[in-house]
């Protein structure tokens, strides 16, 4: 087992693309991203059911990365998503294939 970092960011889905092109640029080595159909924050419960547009929607993109790239991909990702609705969390994990990462 190999120790990484997740990075997961639950964004705005009209950032999308400029995210995942930033995580391209930073030479991320893999991303996923998936849709999010609801949730609750400090504005309360929201739903994607019944949006005219995706300019409501919000995507989670997960990223795993080695611990000494973490700044170097955490600090240009959070300048991108401080400018949107969204958070960025990040978490220890183990995997397998550490030499994907």
């Amino acid at each position: 087992m190999h120790s990484k970092k997740r990075i997961e960011i639950l964004l705005e889905a009209p950032a999308q693309k400029r995210l995942t092109d930033l995580l391209d640029r930073l030479d991320v080595t893999g991303y996923t991203v998936l849709p999010v159909i609801g949730g609750r924050g400090h504005h309360g419960v929201w739903s994607r059911d019944g949006l005219p547009s995706a300019a409501g929607a919000m995507v989670s993109v997960a990223i795993i990365v080695a611990e000494e790239k973490l700044d170097q991909v955490l600090e240009p990702v959070f300048e991108l998503v401080r400018r949107h609705i969204g958070i960025v969390t990040i978490s220890d994990v183990a995997v397998i294939r550490g030499d994907r990462f």
